[in-house]
Order: structure tokens, then sequence, then C-alpha cells
């Protein structure tokens, strides 16, 4: 089973998980729906397509933009659709 936690908080819990570039994705369902919000920051990765991104709340504070997710990935990375992955001090183990 693989976690990933912010803040002493469990943000992710999966065992299924698509690994891409070290990066552990996690499926939609298994991300804590409360402890994130929309953010309106995106990014291009050349083969993957445009991320978005998320912010995770948790009691007073924020780790802005510390989830990612490929809504529309190209077709070398369809197997992150739908999948989430974490950065900026998130602990993914």
């Amino acid at each position: 089973m693989h976690t990933a936690t912010w803040n002493d908080t469990v943000i992710a819990t999966s065992d299924d998980i698509v690994t891409v570039e070290n990066n552990a994705y996690f499926p939609a369902d298994s991300i804590e729906g409360a402890l994130i919000e929309d953010s309106a920051t995106t990014s291009v990765c050349p083969w993957k397509g445009t991320a978005h991104y998320k912010t995770i709340v948790v009691g007073d504070k924020r780790n802005v933009d510390a989830v990612w997710y490929y809504p529309d990935p190209k077709p070398a990375a369809s197997s992150i659709r739908g999948r989430f992955a974490f950065w900026k001090g998130v602990r993914v183990g």
C-alpha cells in the first residue's frame, strides 16, 4: 500500500500506483477530496500534455499547487489519465 502524507495527514492511499519519471500517480478515488482544492495553475510537458494543479489544505495550513494531474494526457502518457501525483514536501511511500 502506498500513501501520500503531508503535515502528518494522509492525502491518498492506494495499492494501484502508476510510476512515471519517478513520480507515483494515485487514482482519483484514492485522494481525500476534502483536503484538496482547485488551483488555476497549469504547466506543459512536451510528451504528457498540460498539467493542472491542486492545493492541499490541512487545518489552517496550505501547500499551494502540491498536487498535479493531466486531465487529458497525450497518448504516450495515457496511463496517468485520472491520476494524481504530489511534490512540495508531500511524502510518498
